[in-house]
């Protein structure tokens, strides 16, 4: 028998005990639902089997009831909690405007039986009478209901792209009235076994419809205008930009699509080469950078939908902790397309300003393109306001939702960006004045103002950056800046070297406190528990879960900054991250590699030793915003 043959007949003959051993292990073992690690977007294979030791989990959120494995946690992110009740709310009003049309009244649990039929009037339908509140209609002539966990013929067809373990579609069928159907899709196996038991848990096989497909291409497959949805929700692991373009050909005309997106460190600025190859955009590392990925996203999504003759109406825009949130409705219109393009269509004209800031004289940063018009319909957002206002008990963070969609209807909508109180301050060295006293300032000198939910020092102002920066002069009078020890190339020192035009007034205005603040609503949540950001990406088996993972972070964190420790300790630590180099085999440092570090000096060279890893940090050590050299990784 020859060599090749024989490892052939042990591998078989060691894989077959070890099979013999496993089924002799799992003989009476209790048995357990297929291991739904790695829902998310459905990437990882669907055939490995889960460790015996795993337990369940059950949660309960809103009206919903569901089963998780505790190693999974990535599969319940319960700060999220506030995304999925304000989706349930949004929807909800939207399927009271879309039946009402129909005629059809729809019951909210714990709102009053006899309600106002909402109507969408048209402007050819403007003179028939609305169906008013307690009317004595006959027997026959009541209007038809829609309720909750009931099907309705004329109503809502749902699809939830990327469901995991189903979740936020089961809340939708057990919270949201005037639903036809729910799709629950997912492309993993493991995922869609664990939809089927939560949606026979909370009894909704009637309306929920588990899915397993890749979610663009369901929605590629419902294009037809009488396969689409009315409401496409899309939460994915990151961007949503892969699923963009199917998603606006797939929803309804006048539907509605909810979109979440969580890679911030890409919107806001981290990476605007990343921004603009997944979103059309250049992001600015600016205080603003939250209301700026708003407008990307909404500017994306719009550049898809124009694509194909259709364009979006945003309904509600929220930047809330780690991700943004937008709820538009999609439309077709050739002419609102073209608009678009800022209704002019000639060729672009270059921006109106000089190559550098005529008042701190820094170079201008060019972003965009970007959403330029309003982020959130007023109307809907006070509808949206007072179903949540009437029925505090529906969601568990019902007090949030009211805070942060008050402070919404308070916005300037054709006010573009913010300033922020801190970097006012910070640009000419000065002390901070309170919110009040800016707010003030700026309206006795006869401007707008208002607060941004995105940032909660945040001002939004009508004003030219010229009175805003007069404003502060004025401040700095009163509590003045050491001008010896300002440089004068510097931002501050160019800025106040110009006399103030506009002499500011600081005297408190009652106006100046807005509503929102005066009744102490809760409008920016603080952090509600420990590493509350976005879960890792989902593992098999749950490893990306534990104990394992928080020395992972601990490990990680801080790595590439200045440390306060002894440099041989710090090197010492930086032994434990090897270079790309090492990883391919190619470092010539050999086991020697640290972390980074940068190709020999000449004076290295010329004492043609070798640096050791311990004292490489104090020779080679590149610092913040240190350049380093060719090939560094």
């Amino acid at each position: 028998m020859s060599r090749a043959r024989i490892v052939l007949w042990l591998s078989l003959t060691l894989r077959s005990a070890r099979s013999f051993s496993r089924a002799r292990f799992m003989e009476g073992q209790p048995q357990r639902p297929p291991n739904p690690a790695a829902m998310e977007n459905g990437t990882e294979p669907c055939g490995e089997e889960r460790p015996p030791e795993v337990q369940e989990t059950t949660v309960t959120e809103g009206a919903a009831k569901i089963v998780f494995l505790s190693a999974n946690e990535v599969f319940y992110n319960p700060v999220q909690e506030f995304n999925r009740d304000l989706t349930c709310a949004v929807i909800t009003e939207f399927a009271r405007i879309q039946l009402g049309a129909k005629g059809i009244q729809i019951k909210v649990p714990g709102e009053k039986d006899v309600q106002k039929v909402v109507v969408d009037l048209s402007e050819q339908e403007e003179d028939k009478a609305e169906l008013k509140e307690g009317a004595n209609l006959a027997p026959g002539d009541q209007p038809r209901t829609a309720a909750v966990r009931d099907i309705c013929e004329e109503g809502l067809r749902v699809l939830e792209g990327l469901a995991a373990s189903g979740l936020r579609s089961i809340r939708f069928a057990l919270e949201v009235p005037g639903l036809r159907s729910v799709v629950a899709n997912d492309a993993s196996a493991r995922a869609v076994d664990l939809m089927h038991r939560n949606v026979q848990l909370n009894n909704v096989a009637h309306l929920v419809q588990p899915s397993q497909a890749d979610a663009r291409m369901l929605m590629y497959q419902h294009q037809k205008a009488s396969e689409r949805f009315d409401v496409i929700d899309l939460d994915p692991y990151g961007s949503p930009a892969p699923f963009l373009d199917a998603a606006v050909q797939a929803v309804s005309e006048g539907g509605l699509l909810c979109v979440t997106c969580t890679d911030m460190a890409v919107l806001a600025g981290n990476s605007g080469e990343t921004c603009y190859s997944k979103y059309g955009a250049m992001a600015l590392k600016s205080r603003a950078c939250h209301e700026m990925a708003l407008r990307i996203v909404l500017h994306s999504l719009d550049l898809h939908a124009n694509c194909y003759q259709r364009f979006v109406v945003p309904l509600l825009s929220i930047s809330a902790d780690f991700y943004v949130r937008v709820f538009v409705r999609v439309f077709t219109g050739q002419a609102k397309v073209k608009a678009s393009a800022r209704v002019k269509f000639s060729a672009a004209c270059g921006p109106p300003v000089a190559p550098e800031c005529e008042h701190c004289g820094q170079r201008h940063q060019l972003g965009g393109p970007m959403w330029a018009e309003p982020l959130h319909d007023l109307d809907f957002v006070g509808r949206v306001l007072e179903a949540v206002s009437a029925h505090p008990g529906r969601f568990h963070t019902a007090e949030r939702i009211r805070g942060v969609l008050s402070v919404v209807a308070e916005e300037l909508l054709d006010v573009p960006l913010y300033y922020t109180l801190d970097q006012l301050s910070s640009t000419i060295h000065c002390s901070t004045p309170s919110l009040l006293q800016l707010r003030s300032a700026l309206l006795h000198a006869g401007f707008r103002v208002s607060l941004s939910h995105a940032c909660k020092n945040a001002v939004k102002t009508d004003a030219p950056s010229s009175a805003l920066w007069d404003i502060m002069r004025c401040w700095e009078k009163e509590c003045p800046v050491k001008r010896e020890r300002l440089s004068e190339t510097s931002p501050a020192f160019r800025i106040l070297s110009v006399e103030p035009r506009l002499q500011a007034n600081f005297t408190i205005r009652d106006d100046a406190n807005p509503s929102s603040r005066q009744r102490g609503l809760k409008r920016f949540q603080a952090n509600p528990e420990a590493n509350w950001g976005p879960r890792p990406r989902a593992r098999p088996g749950g490893k990306a879960a534990g104990e394992a993972l928080e020395e992972r972070r601990k490990l990680l964190q801080n790595k590439r900054k200045e440390p306060d420790e002894d440099l041989a300790q710090w090197a010492a630590q930086l032994k434990t991250f090897p270079c790309k180099r090492f990883k391919e085999g190619t470092c010539q440092r050999g086991d020697q590699c640290c972390y980074s570090h940068s190709p020999l000096t000449p004076r290295a060279t010329a004492e043609s030793t070798p640096t050791d890893c311990p004292e490489a940090p104090d020779q080679n050590r590149l610092g913040p915003g240190a350049a380093a050299g060719p090939g560094e990784d």
